[in-house]
């Protein structure tokens, strides 16, 4: 996929964006050609209480964000380097919505629609013992990107898993022109109905 696309991912303080609720770091892997072309990675000091199980699973301490830059700003400077760019996440629901939280405290509105490798992974992979970053990471030998649970560790993992994606369409399904678009719409079809799906996209491209 030459197309640029940003894959991104949080780490947060809780499961729903709210009050008491935000977002403590931010990764963004740009993605082109199959390889990450740049990179953007803050903490995010909003403000809130990190719980210690949360702490753990991390490694973001209440003392870390402490001395973080403020989230507006981290999310302006995001917001920039995003630019116009495709989005993408694994398990994409849970970064969109903070994404979209966040940059709606300061008063933007997304308007790029998010990939999510996760829902790709299942309809592409089924395979695969089960569909977690880091399962998936393992059992592909994709490369050691750092500490999980980690924004930047794991945006480039998202990242290497998009381009495996990618190359599945290709090599089984000989599909010549994979777009940020086409991956989409792949995940919103149902999982029986993945293989006809491509089939009839592969027979189109060939016609």
């Amino acid at each position: 996929m030459r197309q640029r696309v940003a894959v991104i991912d949080f780490e947060t303080n809780g499961a729903s964006p709210g009050g008491d609720c935000r977002a403590t770091e931010i990764g963004v892997a740009m993605v082109e050609d199959g390889r990450v072309v740049d990179r953007f990675q803050s903490l995010m000091n909003a403000g809130v209480w990190v719980p210690p199980m949360i702490e753990r699973l991390t490694g973001i301490s209440n003392a870390m964000l402490k001395g973080a830059p403020p989230a507006d700003q981290v999310m302006r400077d995001a917001a920039r380097f995003v630019g116009d760019a495709p989005l993408a996440a694994h398990n994409a629901s849970f970064d969109r919505k903070f994404w979209d939280y966040e940059l709606g405290l300061l008063g933007l509105v997304r308007r790029q629609d998010f990939a999510c490798t996760l829902m790709l992974s299942r309809r592409l992979l089924p395979q695969a013992p089960d569909h977690k970053l880091g399962t998936l990471a393992r059992w592909a030998s994709l490369p050691d990107t750092g500490r999980a649970h980690r924004a930047m560790a794991d945006a480039e993992m998202a990242a290497h898993l998009m381009a495996l994606l990618s190359d599945t369409l290709r090599q089984q399904f000989h599909l010549p022109d994979i777009d940020h678009a086409l991956l989409c719409k792949l995940q919103k079809v149902t999982a029986a109905k993945v293989k006809p799906y491509l089939r009839e996209l592969q027979a189109a491209a060939t016609a």
